[in-house]
């Protein structure tokens, strides 16, 4: 099954794993003594994460070195950038109501 960037990213541990390859490569073993769940889970999240792109895996010997491959969260900035442009016209909307409620009103007569 082909997996898409928004099911990787969609589970904490997975973004943790991208977390620490962003930084620096590291084998299975690595990767697993950072979390508190066994290996095979941490497989599997590998294998997700390779599915959809965000890793590659390099065979080294024996070791299996995995490297973060960050270009496919392009597609993630891209389709929130959207909402984002949305968001920040609403927000400023809101603030220029706001700042006008504030000001002092005059009294007539």
């Amino acid at each position: 099954m082909r997996r898409d960037v928004f099911q990787a990213i969609a589970d904490p541990t997975r973004r943790e794993i991208i977390g620490l390859l962003a930084k620096t490569s590291l084998n299975l073993n690595a990767i697993a003594d950072n979390f508190d769940i066994s290996r095979p889970a941490i497989s599997k999240h590998i294998r997700i994460l390779t599915e959809c792109g965000l890793i590659t895996i390099k065979q080294t010997g024996r070791e299996r070195h995995c490297s973060a491959d960050l270009r496919k969260l392009k597609a993630v900035a891209d389709w929130t950038a959207q909402y984002h442009a949305f968001w920040s016209k609403k927000l400023d909307s809101l603030e220029d109501f706001l700042a006008k409620e504030q000001k002092p009103r005059k009294k007539k007569g």
